[in-house]
């Protein structure tokens, strides 16, 4: 699907992600990531291989929250949820950090702030469907 607007600026000011994946028992593994976008999918970016990565593997559903810091005209916080389905491709972590670092942190930051950092993993999430209190719920 083609995410509205809305959905992206709410990820390029970057709100933080709420990162849901499927354990190995069937439970939920819940973590929170930087996230951006890349055309249409939503990336996070990982140097490590980390339990989310694992269930990812075994199980690409996922789903991500963000919250914003603004509310409807109810009293209530908006956020976005975004549930898809994530492919992990190696490399390119350390760059994608870089770049999620300028967002999250500050234009002038270095990060990983480590000499030759590991190539790492960049998990590419395809948003299938929304929902959360916003303009992308057709119920606002």
């Amino acid at each position: 699907m083609e995410l509205p607007e809305s959905a992206k600026e709410v990820i390029r000011a970057g709100a933080y992600a709420h990162l849901a994946t499927i354990d190995i028992d069937g439970s939920p593994q819940v973590t929170v990531a930087w996230a951006g976008l890349d055309g249409e999918d939503i990336v996070i970016a990982t140097l490590f291989d980390q339990r989310k990565l694992a269930n990812i593997r075994r199980d690409p559903r996922v789903t991500l929250s963000f919250e914003i810091d603004e509310l409807n005209e109810w009293g209530l916080r908006k956020y976005l949820v975004v549930y898809g389905t994530a492919r992990i491709v190696e490399g390119g972590a350390a760059e994608k950090l870089q770049e999620l670092a300028h967002v999250y942190l500050g234009p002038e930051v270095v990060f990983p702030a480590m000499p030759d950092p590991p190539a790492g993993f960049v998990t590419r999430v395809t948003p299938e469907r929304l929902s959360g209190i916003g303009p992308w719920n057709a119920r606002g």
